[in-house]
């Protein structure tokens, strides 16, 4: 009887997860009891989107109004301070498990149609654990409706070690960024991090630096990951994505409740930028009986 409804546990090794049924969420994820991500209780709204999954679009919408098709929509603004549509539609929504393992868990959603988003995807999620690989999540979305669709996603983990953010080290491997306003909002042309505060590409003291920016021009490994690390010189918290999320938004907490603030790093996978609705950057269309689909993970040392 909590507010995120079912707690759906996993476990591999010495890895162990706990995913929600409100959203999907992922609400807790630990390697020998040592948390890997900010967490919070099951009878506890998600503090600043934590642990959230993010669809039909990721990050913000200039106040929520875009147009697709040949048509104009105006999303409900739920980020009222700033004027802004955030982080779709399906993070309080209730998912349905599809299968549960003590390694795995798999759940559906089905998005009918919403006020400035009048389509339909079928949803599919699965997150699996495994003890030497930790997690990878899987995410897919089909175009259930009869009309084409403008779809993206992202996840909202905030990595943590278990220290300030302003002791830890942190690896970004990415060539270039976006800037954004005071809205939050980017401007719609990535920069070079050379020779700016937002070059981590080699790995250095993040200290009191701030950052809330999208970041892009990703560097893979031989398998199509791009990895970013957080460290302390004893422990390490590692984010992957493939290739299916050319864009990470890094977040440093500046603006979170006091007991998160600059604790955890937002690490956000994201197949499209902020703002995709407006500017079409990386924006999927889905036609009708399309799907798309992208992975990510966790590790921890």
């Amino acid at each position: 009887m909590t507010l995120s409804g079912n707690q759906y546990e996993i476990a591999a090794g010495p890895y162990a997860a706990v995913v929600t049924e409100q959203g999907g969420a992922l609400r807790a994820l630990s390697l020998d009891g040592r948390p890997l991500i900010l967490t919070h209780g099951p009878d506890e709204m998600p503090p600043a989107a934590s642990g959230q999954l993010l669809s039909p679009w990721p990050n913000r919408i200039d106040r929520g109004r875009y147009e697709f098709g040949g048509e104009t929509y105006q999303l409900p603004v739920n980020e009222h301070e700033r004027d802004n549509a955030i982080h779709g539609l399906i993070r309080q929504e209730s998912w349905a498990v599809a299968g549960h393992e003590p390694h795995r868990v798999r759940l559906t959603y089905r998005l009918l149609g919403h006020t400035g988003y009048p389509f339909r995807l079928d949803l599919a999620l699965e997150y699996a654990l495994d003890a030497e690989r930790g997690l990878t999540v899987r995410v897919s979305a089909r175009n259930a409706g009869s009309r084409p669709a403008p779809y993206g996603h992202g996840a909202h983990p905030y990595l943590t070690l278990g220290r300030p953010l302003d002791e830890c080290d942190l690896t970004i491997p990415a060539d270039r960024y976006l800037e954004v306003d005071d809205r939050a909002i980017p401007e719609p042309a990535a920069r070079d991090v050379a020779g700016t505060p937002y070059d981590f590409r080699e790995g250095r003291p993040l200290g009191a630096t701030e950052i809330d920016n999208p970041y892009t021009g990703l560097r893979r490994d031989a398998d199509g990951r791009a990895w970013m690390r957080l460290e302390d010189g004893t422990h390490s918290v590692a984010l992957w994505a493939d290739e299916a999320h050319p864009w990470l938004e890094i977040y440093t907490a500046d603006e979170t409740p006091a007991e998160m603030r600059r604790a955890g790093l937002g690490a956000e996978p994201m197949t499209c930028p902020p703002n995709a609705f407006v500017t079409g950057t990386d924006l999927i269309t889905l036609k009708p009986g399309a799907e798309f689909s992208g992975s990510w993970g966790i590790v921890g040392s």
